[in-house]
C-alpha cells in the first residue's frame, strides 16, 4: 500500500553534503539473537529534506515460532500465510536502494536485515545508516531517555500502535524530519555509519518452525520495551584463552597467540564466524576494550563508538577487517615457558 504526502517545502538552507534520500525502517522480529527472524517490516521513503514520498509494509513468515506475540501481535496463524523473506527481498531492496537507512537503534535493524538477505543469498543495497538515537545526542535534545516514545513526545508525534512496524516507522519518520532540519540549521554533521552487507554467514542450531512452541520467551528478564534486557546481541561463552597476553600488536609484525582482540562495528563476515577464527588461532576475543587490549578491529575507525574512543585514548593499534584476515593467516605461536 502506497500513499503520497505533500507538505510545504522547507526554507532551511540545506547542507550540500547531506544525503539525497532516506529509508526510515522498522522491523519486528522473533527475538534479538543472531538466529532470530523478521516477522514484519516497514519502510517510509523520504526525500533529501525529510518529506515523505511513500510507505510500504509487509508481514514475513519467519518459518519458526513468532516469539514475543504479546509485543508485536503477530501470531503463528497470522504469519502462516505471509510471504517468506526471499519473496519480498526484491521489493524491500527497491525501497532501500540508494538511500540512507534510518532507524531507532539502527545497528539492530540493519543487522537483522543483513542476515535475512544473507540467508536469501542476496545483498541489501544499503551502504550507510543513521541512528536516530545518535542524532538526538548530537542535537542535545532534552530527552528523559532514548526510547522512541520519548523522541516522539518531544516533537509532538502521536503513537497509534506501538510495536507495529508500520506505525513505528511512521512515528520515526515524523520525528526524524524536524531532527534533520534542526541538524541542517545548526550545521550538525549527521552521524552516518557504513553498512557492510554480510558476505559470509551461517545459522546456529535449527530453531523451532512456526506453529511450534519455543521456550525462548517463557520467562522474565525483559526491558521496558518488552525485549530481553541488556544487549540485543547476546555474548557467547568461550573457553579461557590458554596463552598469556604478550602485549600490544606492533604494526608490520605478526599477531601472537594470547593477544587480546576486540571488534567494533559492521563486518562483512558474520561477527561470530570472525571471532571463532580468532579463537581457533589462539587469540583472546575481548568483549570490551581496555589498556590490555592488543588490537581493535574495525572498518570505521572514525566512528564515535566507545571502543574506538577508548582505542584512541589508550593508543591501541587499529586495523580493518581485511587486514585482520591477512594477519590471521600467520599467527605466531605463544612463547614457551
Amino acid at each position: 500500500m502506497l500513499e503520497d504526502h505533500q507538505t510545504a517545502p522547507s526554507t532551511t538552507p540545506w547542507p550540500a553534503a547531506y544525503p539525497q534520500g532516506y529509508a526510515v525502517v522498522d522491523v519486528e522480529t522473533t527475538g534479538l539473537a543472531r538466529d532470530d527472524r523478521i516477522v514484519s517490516a516497514a519502510v517510509y521513503r523520504l526525500d533529501a529534506r525529510g518529506e515523505v514520498e511513500d510507505h510500504w509494509y509487509t508481514m514475513v513468515n519467519p518459518e519458526r515460532d513468532p516469539g514475543p506475540v504479546w509485543i508485536h501481535g503477530l501470531t503463528s496463524d497470522v504469519l502462516e500465510g505471509a510471504p517468506l523473506f526471499p519473496e519480498i527481498a526484491e521489493e524491500f531492496a527497491s525501497r532501500l536502494d540508494g538511500r540512507v537507512l534510518v532507524a531507532h537503534n539502527a545497528v539492530f535493524d540493519w543487522s537483522m536485515i543483513a542476515r535475512e538477505y544473507a540467508r536469501a543469498e542476496r545483498e541489501a543495497p544499503v551502504r550507510q545508516r543513521l541512528c536516530t538515537i545518535a542524532l538526538s545526542k548530537e542535537l542535545g535534545l532534552p530527552l528523559a531517555n532514548h526510547k522512541l516514545e520519548s523522541l516522539a513526545a518531544h516533537f509532538g508525534v502521536v503513537q497509534q500502535r506501538a510495536h507495529h512496524a508500520l506505525d513505528d516507522a511512521r512515528v520515526l519518520a515524523e520525528a526524524f524530519r524536524p531532527s534533520l532540519r534542526a541538524a541542517a540549521r545548526g550545521g550538525v554533521r549527521l552521524p552516518l555509519l557504513e553498512c557492510r552487507p554480510l558476505t559470509e554467514w551461517t545459522d546456529r542450531a535449527a530453531t523451532p518452525r512456526i506453529g511450534r512452541q519455543s521456550g525462548g520467551y517463557a520467562s522474565g528478564g525483559y526491558s521496558s520495551g518488552g525485549y530481553p534486557s541488556g544487549s540485543w546481541r547476546p555474548s557467547r561463552k568461550r573457553p579461557a584463552c590458554p596463552y598469556p597476553n604478550p602485549g600490544r600488536y606492533e604494526p608490520g609484525k605478526q599477531l601472537k597467540q594470547g593477544m587480546r582482540i576486540a571488534f567494533s562495528g559492521d563486518t562483512s563476515v558474520e561477527r561470530d564466524l570472525l571471532e571463532d577464527r580468532a579463537v581457533e588461532a589462539g587469540l583472546h576475543v575481548a568483549t570490551s576494550l581496555s589498556r590490555l587490549t592488543s588490537l581493535l578491529v574495525t572498518n570505521d575507525p572514525d566512528s564515535g563508538t566507545s571502543k574506538v574512543v577508548k582505542a584512541r585514548q589508550f593508543g591501541t593499534p587499529v586495523v580493518d577487517e581485511a587486514a585482520f584476515g591477512q594477519l590471521l593467516r600467520d599467527v605466531e605461536p605463544a612463547s614457551k615457558k
